[in-house]
């Protein structure tokens, strides 16, 4: 599995909606949502300033995570979705030792 960090920030009606619904419902909504694609969730975080949520999943595949993306971002209660893809420390490892044949232009 891959792991993830995504950063959610929500609009004024998800605001209102965590507001009336509590914050701890949506880590459990969110925990089952990330279970029910094969993923478990790491940690949840509610946060001040520009992102109201970080979130670190395992999630099976691209795939998943595209169509996680794709429903959760898609949402009028979200104003801003952004993924990013978390790389372990063994994986920088054995990138450095991939020759690529790269010529860049005009060299």
């Amino acid at each position: 599995m891959a792991k993830y960090l995504i950063k959610v920030s929500y609009s004024a009606k998800g605001i209102k909606g965590v507001m009336a619904e509590g914050a701890t419902s949506r880590v459990d909504t969110i925990r089952a949502l990330v279970a029910s694609v094969g993923g478990t969730m790491e940690s949840f975080h509610f946060a001040f300033g520009g992102t109201d949520v970080y979130l670190i999943v395992d999630l099976p595949d691209t795939a998943t995570a595209l169509a996680f993306a794709a429903v959760v971002g898609s949402s009028d209660s979200i104003s801003a979705y952004e993924t990013v893809v978390l790389v372990d420390p063994a994986d920088i490892d054995a990138a450095a030792s991939i020759s690529v044949g790269y010529r860049p232009p005009g060299a």
